[in-house]
């Protein structure tokens, strides 16, 4: 025994709240939502990024698993099957599957889901399939289905929609469009039950034979029967363990991170000052003297802020009203930056201001949201649900308040610390990686000007390392890396001057020139619309050495990164602030 650890309606792309009703109770060795191997009707939760690492006998699957909608799943993996070649040299795959929930479950009805496995790549994950999915109990789900290719190999009722091709491995990076839904059909299913909160048992019926695998001697199957144990360690993280085929035990871990949730959860940092009611002004006549609180004042606030981890970046003052603009560095919500601004401020501020205004402001000094409250509100519903005081709250975009008078400070920041760097997928080694030093420093001018710097020195890796040349006749680009890494050591990692703007209401704007990041220089420009209060928005952006704009749509809360690193800030920092109203 070895021993080893179509198409569909837009609209139904949008989905709805009842396609998260069957949350999945574990995660395949193949990272989707399933059984042991055998796909399930069930999805992640919504905006949930699930990474799985699942090994046993020769294989070794990496999988990151998106639910880009409450209906749509997206995975992308990477694959290493040991000795699939006959020369004894192992098999590196890349390979990418969807899943869409066609029918959500109802009392009467199934959930029922559609998928398709590796139809990007070499092919030899790939699968079609429909499964259903019925909760009998609150823990206990049934799971049926029928699968072709992979799916379809081990006791096939034949080949209702024609024969399947055979597959290339050579050839990779197309759609597998000829092979979809083709060959024997095969049925599945399997059975998951949640012992505990914390420990599911599932056991399944495979229809993958592992034909290429078990012709090379890889693997040894006796059985159609998996059986597996999930036992969640902590939150979003799941430790598996799995006896496949009656030969081999599997072991996998699962971590699920989500945008729309706070890595880090607020109410671990130090608690903020208390709400200072105003005093009666028969009984504290001085309180409301607004003359004798307004000497010092504003650096007395900026101080206090500081201390919240919050800067100041300008401030007007009036009889009745104050407005702020703040910079968050400190608390990954916004709503917890202003919470802890109000506080401060109400200890601070003469009695007779009965109107704040805080702007939100990212790089460069550009604001982005204005919040306005009234005074009293906040002192009547300190301990309220924060529910209650938004209604009360008025969101616009920064634009349509008066601007606060700007601190007019330089800005200076600075840093020395560890860089790590790595390549992935290449066939030669899959993982390289560089470990080094790195000395960045950023200076802000008022105006939303930004001037940026880093340098880096390798310490030690094997990016150097890299021999492979491209063969397609087109100018090297990405593909000189290899080149840099050995000359350029040190290196410049870039060496830029910005400026961000404000050119209209809902517009926000971006223009970089220099050494933008290795290997490229040049002018990069950014122009974004996005009103605050919209899910939507448009952005353009040039980047060298593109030869136009890329157009970029941004929905919700995961709106879309251009990967630029700091060169490319005001799509990613415009969305996260409004998303945070």
């Amino acid at each position: 025994m070895r021993v080893t650890a179509g198409a569909l309606c837009a609209a139904w792309l949008a989905g709805s709240a009842a396609a998260s009703e069957t949350a999945a109770f574990s995660t395949t060795l193949y990272g989707t939502p399933g059984l042991i191997e055998m796909p399930t009707a069930e999805r992640f939760a919504d905006a949930d990024l699930a990474t799985t690492i699942g090994w046993f006998d020769n294989s070794l699957r990496t999988t990151l698993s998106f639910q880009a909608t409450p209906r749509l799943t997206a995975s992308f993996r990477y694959a290493r099957i040991d000795g699939y070649f006959p020369d004894g040299d192992p098999l590196y795959d890349r390979s990418f599957d969807v899943s869409f929930l066609i029918l959500t479950e109802t009392a009467r009805r199934p959930a029922v889901a559609v998928g398709i496995q590796d139809f990007l790549g070499t092919g030899i994950y790939s699968a079609e399939y429909v499964v259903a999915t019925k909760i009998l109990r609150p823990d206990l789900r049934l799971s049926a289905g029928l699968g072709w290719g992979r799916l379809g190999s081990a006791g096939g009722w034949g080949s209702p929609f024609g024969e399947r091709p055979p597959i290339d491995v050579g050839l990779g990076g197309r759609v597998n469009a000829d092979q979809l839904f083709r060959g024997p059909v095969a049925p599945f299913g399997g059975v998951a039950w949640r012992a505990t909160d914390r420990l599911t048992l599932t056991a399944e019926y495979s229809s993958d034979a592992y034909e290429a695998e078990t012709a090379r001697g890889l693997i040894d199957r006796r059985s159609r029967l998996n059986f597996g144990a999930g036992y969640r360690i902590g939150p979003g993280t799941t430790v598996s363990a799995g006896w496949l085929y009656g030969d081999t035990v599997a072991i996998q871990l699962t971590s699920i991170l989500n945008p729309k949730r706070p890595a880090l959860p607020s109410g671990r940092e130090a608690g903020p000052v208390p709400v200072r009611p105003r005093p009666d002004r028969a009984t504290a006549p001085d309180a409301w003297d607004t003359a004798r609180h307004t000497a010092g004042l504003e650096t007395a606030i900026a101080d206090a802020l500081a201390a919240e981890g919050l800067e100041m970046e300008g401030i007007t003052l009036g009889a009745q009203a104050a407005t702020l603009a703040i910079r968050n560095v400190q608390f990954l919500a916004e709503p917890q930056a202003y919470g802890r601004t109000l506080r401060v401020l109400t200890r601070l501020l003469p009695a007779p201001v009965e109107n704040i205004t805080l702007i939100s402001v990212i790089e460069g000094g550009m604001p982005i949201v204005a919040a306005r409250f009234r005074r009293s509100d906040i002192e009547t519903l300190e301990q309220a649900p924060a529910a209650e005081i938004l209604p009360r709250v008025r969101f616009s975009d920064a634009l349509e308040v008066p601007q606060p008078t700007p601190s007019g400070q330089l800005r200076f920041r600075w840093s020395l610390g560890p860089v790590l760097r790595f390549s992935l997928f290449d066939p030669d080694q899959p993982l390289r990686g560089d470990l080094g030093l790195q000395l960045a420093a950023t200076a802000e001018w008022p105006g939303g000007f930004v001037a940026s710097g880093a340098l880096r020195k390798r310490i030690a890796g094997n990016l150097d390392e890299v021999a492979r040349r491209p063969d397609s006749g087109l100018p090297p680009v990405r593909s000189d890396l290899a080149r840099y890494d050995r000359e350029g050591d040190p290196a410049l990692d870039h060496l830029t001057l910005a400026h961000y703007g404000r050119p209209g209401r809902d517009l926000y704007s971006r223009v970089t020139v220099g050494y933008l990041e290795p290997m490229f220089g040049g002018i990069s420009g950014e122009l974004l619309w996005k009103p605050v209060d919209s899910r939507l928005g448009l952005g353009a952006e040039r980047f060298p050495p593109f030869a136009g704009s890329i157009l970029s749509v941004l929905a919700g809360e995961r709106g879309v990164d251009r990967g630029d690193g700091e060169r490319s800030t005001i799509s990613r920092r415009v969305q996260e602030e409004h998303a945070e109203r």
